[in-house]
C-alpha cells in the first residue's frame, strides 16, 4: 500500500479541520467583543453616567449592552427627566439593530404615548410603524403586525399633522394599504376560481370600499364584473361597467371585460329637466 497516498487525504482533512477551528475561534472572539463582558450597569452610580455609557455602547454597535443600559434607565429615570424619552428612543433603536421588531415597535410606542410633546415623538411614531411593518412581508400572511403598522402611521398623521415626516409616512401607508387590498383581492380570486361567487363578490367589494385608491381596487372592479356575469346579475354588471368606463375610459382591460355589456340608458329623472321659474314680473 502506498503510504503517501494515504497520508495526503489525511493531511488535507487536517488542514480543513484546522481552518474550520480558526474560523469558529474568530467568530467566538467577535461575539465576545460585541458583548463587551465588562459592561455592568451596577457599576454606574448615577443615571446620567449610565446614560452616557449606554450611548457609548450604542455608538460602538454593542447592541445587547445598549439594550441593558437603556432598559434600566426607562424604569429608573423620573417621569419628568429629559433623558427618559431619549432612553426610550435608544432602547427602541437598539432593538431595531438586533432585529427585535416587536420590542422595537413597542418601545417606540411607549415614547409616543408617554411623551407626545417631545421632539422625538413623531420620529418614534414613524419608526414604530416601520418596525411592525418588517413583520408583515407578504399579503398572504397573518396581517396582525400590518394592522399595528397601519395604526402607528395613522397616529403620526393624526397627532403630528405639521410634522415634516408626514409625506413619507403617507407614501409608506399607501404601500401598506395596497398590501391589505391585495390580501382581500387574492381571497376574492380564491372564491371566484372555485365558483363561490357570492363570497368572491364580498371580498371584491371590500377592496373597492376600503382601499379605492389602490391598484388592486381596479382589479377588484374588473373581477366583480366577471362574478356578476357568471351568476347572470346583468344590472349589477352593467352598473359596474358604467363605473369602470367613467374611471378608466381608455383602459383595454375594461373594454375587454365589459365587451357586450350595454351602457345603461339614463333614467327618466336624469333626462327630465325642470322648467326654470319665470324671472319677469308677475302677470296681472
Amino acid at each position: 500500500m502506498d503510504a503517501g497516498r494515504t497520508l495526503r487525504p489525511l493531511a488535507g482533512t487536517c488542514t480543513r479541520m484546522i481552518s474550520s477551528h480558526r474560523t469558529l475561534l474568530a467568530v467566538l472572539l467577535l461575539s465576545l467583543a460585541a458583548c463587551h463582558a465588562d459592561f455592568k450597569v451596577a457599576t454606574f452610580t448615577t443615571n446620567e453616567a449610565l446614560y452616557r455609557a449606554g450611548l457609548e455602547e450604542f455608538r460602538h454597535g454593542r447592541w445587547e449592552n445598549a439594550v441593558t443600559a437603556f432598559e434600566k434607565l426607562t424604569t429608573d429615570l423620573p417621569a419628568r427627566d429629559t433623558l427618559l424619552p431619549r432612553a426610550h428612543w435608544y432602547l427602541a433603536r437598539a432593538h431595531q439593530e438586533r432585529r427585535e421588531w416587536v420590542l422595537a415597535g413597542t418601545s417606540f410606542q411607549h415614547l409616543v404615548e408617554s411623551f407626545p410633546d417631545d421632539s422625538l415623538a413623531d420620529d418614534a411614531a414613524l419608526e414604530s410603524a416601520r418596525s411592525f411593518r418588517h413583520l408583515w412581508r407578504k399579503p398572504t400572511l397573518d396581517p396582525t403586525y400590518g394592522e399595528s403598522a397601519e395604526a402607528a402611521y395613522n397616529t403620526l398623521i393624526g397627532l403630528f399633522p405639521n410634522s415634516p415626516l408626514i409625506p413619507q409616512a403617507k407614501k409608506e401607508l399607501a404601500d401598506l394599504e395596497e398590501m391589505f387590498a391585495r390580501k382581500s383581492y387574492l381571497s376574492g380570486m380564491y372564491y371566484l376560481r372555485r365558483k363561490a361567487h357570492d363570497s368572491a363578490i364580498i371580498y371584491f367589494k371590500d377592496v373597492i370600499g376600503k382601499y379605492p385608491d389602490t391598484p388592486s381596487a381596479r382589479l377588484a372592479e374588473l373581477r366583480l364584473v366577471d362574478a356578476y356575469k357568471a351568476i347572470h346579475y346583468k344590472d349589477d354588471a352593467q352598473d359596474q361597467c358604467a363605473e369602470l368606463r367613467r374611471s378608466f375610459p381608455d383602459d383595454a382591460d375594461v373594454r375587454e371585460t365589459c365587451a357586450g355589456i350595454a351602457v345603461p340608458a339614463p333614467s327618466t329623472a336624469d333626462s327630465t329637466r325642470a322648467t326654470p321659474p319665470a324671472t319677469g314680473p308677475p302677470t296681472r
